[in-house]
């Protein structure tokens, strides 16, 4: 069974710096993309950056592509977001994310449990 546990999340100033991680288990990490979501209070839940299984292709929603660095380090199946200039509208629970194929199950998207970053004016 595969497990995504989040960390790194806090409360930082507007301007601020925050790295998040996302520990992967129960499965070859090297195998798959992996993604970062957040969901703000009361909205929908929202794409923010996406890696290939190999890491050199990174991918961002445009709001933090100039702001927003996502890796990933296959020996520690982690996978990273550095996030740099935090804005106030970047406080939401982040979630780590992985979809995984299987012949018998089809397509099954997994979630962490979430982190919480707030940033503050």
């Amino acid at each position: 069974q595969v497990q995504l546990v989040e960390s790194g999340g806090g409360s930082v100033q507007a301007g601020g710096s925050l790295r998040l991680s996302c520990a992967f288990s129960g499965d070859t990490f090297s195998d798959y993309a992996m993604g970062w979501f957040r969901q703000a209070p009361g909205k929908e839940r929202k794409f923010v950056a996406a890696i290939s299984p190999g890491g050199n292709s990174p991918y961002y929603t445009d709001s933090v592509k100039t702001r927003f660095i996502i890796s990933r380090d296959n020996a520690k199946n982690t996978v990273y977001l550095e996030m740099t200039n935090l804005k106030v509208e970047d406080t939401a629970v982040y979630y780590c994310n992985v979809n995984i194929d299987s012949f018998f199950q089809g397509i099954t998207s997994y979630w962490g449990q979430g982190t919480q970053v707030t940033v503050s004016s």
